[in-house]
């Protein structure tokens, strides 16, 4: 799962980047309201950690941009203004969360599992399903018919959001924006690559899943049930 943190003190985003990653999240951070809301209208996130007071461009002018353009992802906005006026603005900016600083880092992780939850996808132990398959985040592992295979990073995170959207054409460039990010220096032709990765782990894991070309698009995933 892939988090977008948009704050200026580097001293919490430096703490904030340690915990998600031991958490087994990916992240992008930036500094600046602008630069953020750049980053969120790609798309490309599950979740974003939003800062009220950002230089360029505050946190809600970044919410109301990110509502604007018809994007429902999760945002948490974290802030020093914990007046109950501050927490109803900025919730009805259409924030879905509101954490005030300094807060403690298993709240955070908290809410942003409560965030960012899916019980139609999601099983016990935090495993995703798609046919006969099972994925579970935490290890990269996933399980088969024929055993298990614990996947590299950018597998699991191409797994993640092709299990995530099982059934749906995904252009490859989100895929891209998903996995790589906006600022990544690979070439998108990353994306044929690690299809094939994970089409050779499917066949290992004796699946009925198949990820499907869509030609002049990008991939579908198909459960085979």
């Amino acid at each position: 799962m892939k988090i977008l943190l948009v704050d200026d003190d580097d001293v919490l985003c430096e703490a904030l980047e340690t915990l998600l990653h031991s958490a087994g999240y990916a992240l992008d951070r930036c500094a600046d309201g602008e630069t953020g809301c750049y980053y969120a209208l790609q798309n490309a996130y599950d979740c974003i950690l939003l800062d009220r007071m950002l230089p360029r461009m505050d946190g809600l002018m970044v919410l109301q941009s990110i509502r604007a353009a018809g994007l429902m992802v999760p945002v948490l906005l974290l802030t020093a203004l914990g007046r109950l006026e501050d927490r109803v603005n900025g919730l009805d900016t259409g924030a879905d969360d509101y954490l005030v600083k300094p807060f403690e880092m298993e709240e955070l992780l908290a809410r942003i599992r409560a965030l960012v939850r899916r019980p139609a996808r999601i099983e016990e132990g935090e495993r995703l399903k798609a046919g006969d398959l099972a994925y579970l985040p935490a290890g990269r592992k996933l399980f088969g018919p024929a055993g298990e295979r614990i996947l590299s990073k950018t597998e699991g995170l191409l797994w993640e959001t092709l299990c995530r959207n099982a059934g749906q054409i995904l252009p490859r460039e989100l895929i891209y924006l998903r996995v790589w990010g906006p600022e990544a220096e690979t070439e998108e032709q990353s994306v044929d690559n690690y299809i094939h990765f994970l089409r050779r782990r499917l066949r290992a894991l004796e699946s009925r899943c198949q990820i499907v070309t869509v030609r002049s698009v990008g991939y579908r995933l198909e459960a085979g049930e």
